[in-house]
Formats: structure tokens, C-alpha cells, sequence
């Protein structure tokens, strides 16, 4: 069975990297760890107490994961990363200690609902910067403000926005600079001050590093940068993080010289071609290989290559299985590169390792 080989010491060493370096800069952030679907083997390998000591939070965009992590550590401090739906507040009031909102409504119910249970719930409202996902409008941010700071069992512990995730809209210096304004206004308007402005991902960890992010921007939500040590603006290493935190290794089942070009009338049915096909290739052969994955599993676009397997070529895939084009499947020195059963490895993007958790016919390695 193909794997998932996870190497846990290295993410939490960037981890622990990460802790260090914000609070060099005196800021908050949470760990997102959306990624791993609220695995409870994951989570207890991983949010040992060395590791979570200097973490204001660690989050998910799923109640299910929230739900993990508490039986997991009934005292880790949880925040739902996304605006809940209105259904499921007792849920969210009972495994989330903090909640990102931008319906008044849903607002209102958590409000309700804490009540129940003897809470207060701390939430984090979002402001739309530009990105068009969650947020409320800025022309209605003032009234928004007005009627929730009225709630007996809701603290708005801060204000927040969301950037890069749907359109790429980038985090600048302008975008946060307005997110940073609204605090003020708040501030001056109401005489309450909310003392989080959680601007920050990933995405927006170069402005901190080069000094250039407004004065006040004190929360980053991390998921990425942690699991990856990667920032998607860069598309590169943030800082010295380990980014071989992943492998994924898939088995070789059949391997073969077979013709180049299929043979027989195409379909429209087909779902599994992904390469293009030239006609006048008909006569040549190559080495193919079969993998035992498929499109169920993983997308061949979200692997990249390995010292091991650079030079292949992804030429189809089905539900359970892709076909690979290994040339003469000569190596430098003419001996042959591969056999069946050997296992070939590849490096997983965050899509990749995320497709790949929730897939139950994908072995995980915890190394």
C-alpha cells in the first residue's frame, strides 16, 4: 500500500522555530492544523507540551477536529478558524474557546448558546480587506461593532482578516494599515479597545521578517509555514524551516514496454489521460510503470519529483491507479532504474498531504 511518511521531529522543530521568532517580534499565533482532518494519532504525536507551550492557540476549520483536540488536551486553548454555521453553536461553544465571526446572527446564537452552558466566548470578527471570502463589509463595520459589544456572554477579543486564500489578493503594508485604522476607530468610537489584530498567515510572514507589516498586526493564523516550512507568496523556504517534511512512497504493481500512443478509438469517457498524445508517436515504445494510487488518493499535480524519481513523467490516472512513463528506464550507467515492486518516492504539497490524510486506503508512517 502507497504511504505517507510524516516526519514528525522536523515539524516540530519549525515549530518550535516559529515560537521563537514570534515572539522576537512580540506577537500571538495559532496553529492551524487543518491539514491533518483532526487525526488523533497525529495530534497526540505532534502538540506535545514543549511543543505548545509558546502557542496562543492551536485552530481548525472543522468542529470534528476541534472536538480531537480537546480529547486530546482538555486544556489546549482551541479556535475555529472559519464563521460558524448557525446549527452548530452549541458544538462550537463547547470545543472552541475562540470562534472568527462575520454574521451578526450566528453571533447572536453563539451568544445564546454560551449562556447555557456558563461561558463567555471569545470571537475574533473578521473585516473583507478585498479578498471577497469572510468579513464584513467595512461600510458596516462600526454598526456591526455596536450591537455585538452589547452581548453578555460575547468578548470581542479582536478583529481580523483573511487574505490569499481565494483570489490571492496579497497582504501589503495598505491592506493591514486599514485593518490596523479600524482598531483605532473602534477604540475611539466605543472607549473599548479589542488587543488582537489577527492579520497574519503564511502568506503574510515575509512582512514581519523584512519589518514591513503596520505597527499593532500582533496574531498570525499558521498552518502552512509550520507543516512545510514554506510561504506561498514566496513559494520558497521561510527562514531555516525544514521542508522535507513529507515523503509519500507508492509501489510499483506492474512495469512494462508498451506502446507510446493507446491503441483503438478515444472516448469521451476517459477520464485518466494526462498527457498529450501525438499520433506520429505511434510506432515508438517506453517503459511504463503502474502505482498503486489513484485520482481518489492524491493528485499527480500536487507531487513533486524526488532525487529519486526526477525525469518520470505522470502520463495517466485512474481512481486507483497512475501510469507512469519511465523512458528506457536505463539509469547513467545503462543498468536498469527500475523493477516491480520497487517504491518510488515523491515530495507532497499542502493540497497533497491533505487529500492523502483523509484517504483510508493510504498507510501513514510516523517517523
Amino acid at each position: 500500500m502507497a504511504e505517507l511518511i510524516i516526519h514528525t521531529d522536523k515539524i516540530k522543530e519549525n515549530i518550535k522555530n516559529l515560537s521563537a521568532f514570534f515572539k522576537e517580534h512580540n506577537v500571538y499565533w495559532s496553529l492551524i492544523t487543518k491539514v491533518f482532518s483532526g487525526d488523533k494519532e497525529f495530534l497526540k504525536e505532534l502538540l506535545t507540551d514543549d511543543v505548545i507551550e509558546n502557542i496562543q492557540s492551536v485552530g481548525d476549520s472543522r468542529l470534528t477536529s476541534l472536538k480531537n483536540l480537546k480529547a486530546v488536551n482538555p486544556d489546549m486553548r482551541t479556535i475555529y478558524i472559519k464563521p460558524p454555521a448557525k446549527m452548530y453553536v452549541e458544538e462550537v461553544i463547547k470545543y472552541a474557546d475562540i470562534s472568527l465571526n462575520s454574521s451578526y446572527e450566528t453571533i447572536e446564537a453563539l451568544n445564546e448558546e454560551a449562556k447555557k452552558q456558563d461561558k463567555i466566548h471569545h470571537i475574533i470578527i473578521m473585516i473583507d480587506l478585498g479578498e471577497l471570502r469572510e468579513g464584513v463589509n467595512r461600510s458596516d463595520i462600526m454598526d456591526f461593532y455596536e450591537k455585538v459589544f452589547e452581548m453578555s456572554n460575547i468578548s470581542v477579543i479582536g478583529i481580523g482578516s483573511n487574505l490569499g486564500c481565494m483570489y490571492g489578493i496579497e497582504p501589503t503594508y495598505e491592506k493591514l494599515e486599514t485593518l490596523a485604522n479600524y482598531k483605532e476607530h473602534i477604540a475611539e468610537k466605543f472607549n473599548r479597545s479589542v488587543y488582537m489584530l489577527s492579520g497574519g498567515s503564511s502568506i503574510t510572514l515575509p512582512l514581519l521578517r523584512d519589518e514591513t507589516i503596520p505597527e499593532g498586526i500582533n496574531h498570525f493564523r499558521i498552518g502552512e509555514a509550520a507543516f512545510f516550512g514554506t510561504t506561498p507568496v514566496e513559494a520558497s523556504q521561510f527562514l531555516n524551516l525544514n521542508t522535507d517534511t513529507f515523503e509519500f512512497s507508492a509501489n510499483i504493481i506492474e512495469l512494462e514496454q508498451k506502446q507510446l500512443v493507446p491503441d483503438g478509438e478515444m472516448s469521451d469517457a476517459s477520464i485518466g489521460n494526462i498527457a498529450e498524445i501525438d499520433e506520429k508517436d505511434s510506432s515508438k515504445t517506453t517503459f511504463k510503470a503502474i502505482m498503486d494510487f489513484g485520482l481518489l488518493d492524491v493528485n499527480h499535480e500536487d507531487l513533486l519529483t524526488t532525487e529519486q524519481t526526477k525525469g518520470i513523467k505522470f502520463v495517466g490516472m485512474t481512481s486507483d491507479m497512475i501510469v507512469i512513463d519511465l523512458g528506457d528506464n536505463l539509469d547513467e550507467n545503462g543498468n536498469q532504474r527500475f523493477k516491480v515492486g520497487d517504491k518510488l518516492y515523491f515530495q507532497p504539497n499542502y493540497m497533497a498531504v491533505a487529500r492523502l490524510l483523509v484517504s483510508k486506503f493510504i498507510d501513514r508512517v510516523y517517523d
